[in-house]
């Protein structure tokens, strides 16, 4: 490829200067030590801080929107310090990292809630099953949140936000994807509330709206992305109109003058994206005014022509980054890449996280 390939032309992303465009996406990896970031992970992540931006992997805001076994949080000062290593060492290769802020309402568990149920907009349950300390489990009916503990929820975001930033975290991203409990206010399928949290697409936005508004206020808009995933099929997510919401939910998001709003859906069928439903990311791309990072199935030459026909203006990889911590090199020189190895995506220990070879220096 040519170094004059749109991926690798600079971009200002709110209060950051990208050196390029090749973004890391956000990536499970359960690699932390009882909730709290640990060496390993700082490895991981400073392998990769060649990317124009890291995307941190999701991480539970408070014990209530914890869910996944091996996931990390950002609610406590032993996961702060935690971090703040592994910002340190980014930071050191001069790399670019934001944390990605993770509520999973009532894809949780029971047995993270100390036998509570997890919550949620309403009491529908998810379809599937959990991952818990003890092996999967079907997903349960979830509380139904009421309008106070939505408020109180909405400030762990901010308390979160203000932890990222101590962490030394240069921005935050907020999870209104993938099934989550934003993503579950946002759909039809999951929210069938009849106040203001509910029924109007208006009305199913603003529970995003106000976690967005926290978080702005809690460090600023600049420092703050936002993370949608359209066509997303799994756990039983759904929506009589996918276009029309996200369309709207993308137009709010202009009122806030954000850093990015990143967008995950492949632009061909995958697992965890409805192979029948018409891409929406187009359309999103009409309706907002700022930086739209891409994600879903893109490789070098589909990430370069996005950005040349306007599509998005920098592009996430997720599996292509966990195989190739060199990713941005191998692309600029048009070299081969390894393959990841799934079955060591939500394992313990180096095999499959840090031991994936790097181009040599003197290649």
């Amino acid at each position: 490829m040519r170094y004059d390939n749109p991926l690798f032309q600079t971009l200002r992303v709110g209060a950051i200067e990208l050196p390029h465009r090749v973004v890391m996406a956000p990536l499970t990896r359960a690699r932390s030590s009882n909730r709290v970031p640990n060496e390993l992970m700082a490895e991981y992540y400073t392998q990769r801080a060649s990317a124009a931006l890291i995307i941190s992997e999701a991480t539970a805001i408070s014990e209530q929107g914890y869910g996944w076994h091996g996931a990390p949080g950002i609610y406590s000062p032993a996961q702060v310090e935690g971090w703040k290593k592994i910002t340190s060492a980014v930071h050191a290769k001069q790399g670019k990292i934001f944390l990605q802020l993770w509520h999973m309402g009532r894809v949780s568990h029971p047995d993270y809630q100390n036998g509570s149920l997890p919550v949620a907009p309403s009491a529908i349950a998810a379809t599937g099953e959990a991952h818990t300390p003890t092996g999967k489990k079907p997903f349960v009916i979830p509380h139904a949140l009421t309008q106070s503990e939505i408020a109180a929820i909405i400030e762990d975001y901010a308390i979160a936000t203000r932890n990222a930033r101590d962490a030394g975290f240069d921005g935050v991203e907020i999870h209104a994807a993938n099934g989550y409990l934003i993503d579950q206010f946002l759909r039809d399928a999951s929210n069938q509330r009849t106040d203001q949290y509910g029924g109007t697409i208006a009305n199913r936005i603003r529970f995003l709206r106000e976690v967005v508004s926290a978080v702005t206020l809690a460090w600023s808009a600049d420092r703050t992305g936002v993370r949608l995933s359209p066509t997303m099929a799994g756990q039983g997510m759904a929506d009589s109109d996918p276009i029309a919401l996200f369309t709207q939910a993308a137009g709010a998001l202009n009122d806030f003058q954000l850093a990015y709003l990143h967008v995950a859906e492949a632009i061909k069928p995958g697992r965890l994206f409805n192979a029948d439903a018409p891409r929406v990311t187009p359309h999103i791309r009409k309706a907002y005014e700022g930086v739209l990072v891409a994600n879903g199935g893109y490789d070098r030459d589909s990430a370069s022509q996005a950005i040349r026909d306007g599509e998005a203006d920098a592009i996430a990889f997720g599996q292509l980054f966990i195989a190739n911590p060199d990713l941005p090199r191998r692309f600029k020189e048009n070299q081969a890449l390894n393959a990841p190895e799934v079955a060591t995506y939500y394992s313990v220990g180096p095999h499959g996280y840090t031991d994936y070879p790097e181009l040599s220096a003197t290649r």
